[in-house]
């Protein structure tokens, strides 16, 4: 992390970083975009909050209805889905339906299809390189 974004200490001193706070369900985002894995022409939003040196970044995404692909190659995206509907479809056949309050995690090698019905809005976290090999599993 960048010295901006953790305590320094000198002489015993530390001096504090400042939090960061924003009402993700109703913060304005920039204007929208073309959405380049688009096969709809559909268009996003993003709005960076937080990033690190390290491969780990958090903010707010918005994209229109329509079908896209993603890909996860090289980080873990963990997803709370604040507003709209659609269906996360993964290559391996594993499929999900996202409303709001939906908490998705898409794990680094993911491959799949994101099926918008109603226009979605999430916050997200981006994990370089996490997996979730070693972690405990939920009771099924």
């Amino acid at each position: 992390m960048s010295d901006s974004q953790n305590p320094t200490t000198s002489d015993d001193v530390t001096t504090p970083v400042s939090l960061r706070h924003i009402a993700a369900d109703t913060v304005t985002l920039p204007a929208p975009q073309p959405k380049p894995t688009s096969r709809t022409g559909q268009v996003e939003a993003s709005l960076s909050v937080w990033q690190s040196a390290a491969p780990t970044s958090t903010g707010i995404w918005e994209c229109e209805p329509g079908e896209f692909t993603a890909v996860r190659d090289d980080y873990t995206e963990i997803c709370q889905i604040l507003s709209g509907s659609g269906t996360v479809r993964g290559d391996d056949g594993v499929s999900a339906d996202l409303l709001p309050g939906s908490l998705l995690v898409l794990p680094v090698g993911w491959r799949g299809t994101w099926v918008v019905r109603e226009t979605i809005r999430k916050t997200y976290v981006l994990i370089g390189g996490a997996t979730t090999e070693d972690a405990p599993r939920s009771p099924q």
